[in-house]
């Protein structure tokens, strides 16, 4: 595809050429998705539907409890606190930021699971209009001992030790006495003063939590496909722009004018009233580089450059709809490239097809990567390799396990993993990145969550 017979697949739309940085992002495309020319290259369904919801329903986040008390009854526990914010999310369900401010959620092994909550005072809302079964409320960081002000109670009491508060209230619950789990690994001197007031030491249960995360459900990877249908279109809108507007804009125009089309299109069918729980877990961001910033796996420097023929380019980025989705990224090269370059980005994409095929259930995620670095290093790579091929990707991004050459954890079904086996030239002034999620499954090879190809055809651009 080049820039002529884009502007007549478009409808001869031509765009005066010599526009300022700020106008041509100004004067983006704006047909609708379906009618972009890039969105005609889409790979076929592949089965799996978007879900119709717009985050994971509260039933679903009961069910995750019950799970989590299975295994702490299994493990000996009357229950465990979650301190760790994407747990809390997980199980309990309850979208929140977290600060220094002390906020968790306790999951008695026993009963329907109501959570108990241990939380701060600016957080009221949030957790007494969700799925509230108990807790405690402190009114802020450094909380001082009868201080709170919104009760009318303004007063400089002795600094409370909010860990120590919280062990007091379960004490209060009835669980003194009791073996109980966290989500975290405690220090000596904090385990000693668990043991001062519960009466025994809390056993860590991180693994475990992250291990139920590790492994999507049916119901997560249908919203992970929602969250995808609508970054295939933005990448169509984006690839778009770069041939329609070609060398009269900037990296940066691409992404703010995709971000903005994006985050329109993603919000277009989102339910919200502006009250809490609706419209939570959405982010969409999207970025470009192009020339000698792609030659670096992280660059440090703002990309503002102008696009010129003859470079790399990369449009990147990550989408979530309730916490589900990933990244999405492709690799191209602007005519006239060097054969080079070409034989970099084959290379690089034939590493993608590896990870496709070998992320079979049943192999450790060492064997997947081992393959994919020595596939590199055959092709004489070696000198381009920064890092491992992927990592796990989950709510929070990355995630356990890595596929990476000392991770021995073996594939299930329902890991999900990003595709980064990313070569860079820096000498030369070019790098060549990718990914998108593959999804473990039962049989067979991994299940590509985006429709976008990895082909000449949608990455090697004459402009």
């Amino acid at each position: 595809m080049n820039r002529r017979s884009f502007l007549g697949a478009a409808g001869g739309t031509a765009i005066a050429t010599g526009l300022g940085a700020t106008a041509a992002a100004a004067a983006a495309p704006r047909r609708e998705p379906d009618g972009s020319v890039s969105s005609q290259l889409f790979l076929k369904p592949d089965g799996l539907a978007p879900a119709q919801f717009d985050r994971l329903p509260l039933e679903w986040h009961k069910g995750r409890v019950k799970a989590l008390q299975g295994k702490l009854r299994e493990l000996g526990l009357a229950g465990a606190v979650l301190t760790d914010r994407w747990n809390i999310i997980y199980f309990a369900g309850l979208w929140h930021s977290t600060t220094e401010r002390l906020f968790n959620a306790f999951i008695p092994a026993e009963g329907a699971g109501d959570p108990i909550w241990f939380y701060p005072s600016l957080d009221r809302d949030l957790v007494k209009t969700w799925w509230m079964g108990d807790g405690d409320m402190y009114f802020d960081w450094h909380h001082g001992e009868g201080a709170f002000p919104h009760e009318g109670k303004v007063q400089m009491g002795a600094k409370v030790d909010l860990f120590d508060w919280m062990l007091k209230g379960l004490k209060r619950r009835g669980y003194g006495g009791k073996r109980l789990g966290i989500d975290r690994d405690l220090s000596a001197g904090t385990q000693r003063a668990v043991e001062g007031v519960i009466g025994n030491e809390m056993t860590p249960v991180g693994d475990a939590c992250v291990g139920f995360r590790m492994r999507k459900t049916s119901e997560e990877l249908s919203l992970w496909r929602r969250a995808y249908e609508v970054f295939n279109k933005v990448h169509a809108y984006a690839r778009d722009l770069l041939i329609e507007r070609g060398t009269d804009i900037t990296d940066f125009d691409v992404a703010s004018a995709a971000t903005k089309w994006g985050t329109d299109l993603i919000l277009k069918d989102i339910l919200r009233d502006g009250a809490p729980h609706t419209a939570v877990g959405i982010s969409l961001n999207v970025s470009c580089r192009a020339g000698r910033g792609t030659a670096y796996p992280h660059p440090n420097q703002f990309h503002h450059n102008r696009i010129v023929r003859g470079q790399a380019l990369q449009i990147a980025g990550g989408i979530r709809i309730g916490g589900c989705g990933g990244e999405l990224y492709r690799a191209f090269l602007l005519a006239p490239f060097t054969d080079h370059m070409k034989k970099v980005w084959e290379v690089s994409r034939d590493c993608c097809a590896i990870q496709k095929e070998e992320s079979v259930s049943g192999v450790t995620c060492s064997t997947v990567a081992y393959k994919v670095h020595r596939y590199q290093v055959k092709n004489g790579m070696q000198k381009y390799i920064y890092h491992r091929p992927a990592h796990g990707e989950g709510t929070e991004g990355h995630q356990p396990p890595y596929l990476a050459l000392g991770d021995h954890t073996m594939l299930e079904p329902g890991m999900v993993f990003s595709v980064e086996p990313g070569l860079y030239d820096p000498e030369n002034g070019f790098g060549v990145n990718w990914s998108d999620d593959f999804v473990v499954q039962t049989e067979g090879p991994a299940l590509q969550m985006s429709r976008l190809p990895w082909t000449e055809e949608w990455c090697h651009l004459t402009l």
